[in-house]
């Protein structure tokens, strides 16, 4: 079991104060620490879950909220069209440095609370693009990317001036890509160009693609939900994260 989560703040270096959600484990936590990193909807109850449940699997878990530039501290967005739609007026505002100020801000946050020695993160969809452009950039020692969309593009502010899959050579430790073979925002061309991004790179790498999965499976209650990819994933994630 986990302590109760609860708010902190941490300090970034572009002068802002972020605020996160921690989950501390009720024994004394691993030598990893992990950042949650969450989806277009912001640290919203799902998010607080996984983190909750990494806490309860031994890790002390933070789940920053990276837009906290320009949404109010707690702010978090139901699944609907009202919530997309403020979702992605937050995510065209994140701009590549930002987000690796906000992740590296984290991975320090994190570094200081003994006996944490390395940072793992996780994220899912818009977060798991931030994760992989983290990796990419910051000493993170595994990372878990739940079908992290835009990679070989540059249709988000994250992913500019080139595409955050050039970066990939930069990537100094583990790297898991979670992905639905049905999902229709990384489709099979994309998977590939992942895929291959990796091998070339030479990079200590898993991709996994789920066959009949859509987008967002990971998330009980949704019509994509896949209690099955999902459980998997979490075995992977929780293997990656004990190596």
């Amino acid at each position: 079991m986990t302590t109760t989560g609860t708010a902190i703040q941490i300090s970034v270096a572009d002068s802002t104060t972020m605020q996160a959600y921690l989950a501390c484990p009720a024994v004394g936590p691993a030598r990893t620490g992990v950042i949650v990193a969450h989806e277009l909807f912001a640290v919203n109850p799902d998010i607080r879950g996984v983190a909750d449940d990494l806490a309860a699997a031994g890790y002390l878990t933070i789940a920053p909220e990276f837009y906290h530039r320009d949404a109010p501290a707690g702010r978090w967005l139901e699944r609907d069209d009202d919530g997309r739609r403020e979702g992605f007026s937050y995510l065209n505002r994140l701009g590549r440095q930002q987000a690796l100020d906000d992740a590296a801000a984290s991975a320090g946050w994190l570094s200081a609370q003994p006996p944490v020695e390395r940072t793992a993160m996780i994220g899912f969809s818009a977060g798991g693009h931030l994760s992989y452009l983290a990796a990419c950039q910051l000493p993170i020692s595994q990372t878990a990317v739940l079908y992290g969309g835009w990679l070989p593009t540059t249709d988000i502010p994250m992913s500019r001036p080139s595409p955050t899959l050039d970066l990939t050579p930069g990537i100094r430790g583990r790297l898991l890509y979670l992905v639905g073979d049905d999902d229709a925002l990384i489709d099979a061309g994309q998977r590939r160009q992942i895929g291959d991004a990796l091998h070339a790179a030479g990079i200590d790498h898993e991709l996994i693609s789920y066959p009949g999965t859509a987008h967002a499976f990971f998330w009980p209650g949704t019509p994509a939900f896949s209690q099955e990819a999902r459980d998997d994933a979490w075995t992977r994630i929780l293997a990656m994260l004990a190596a």
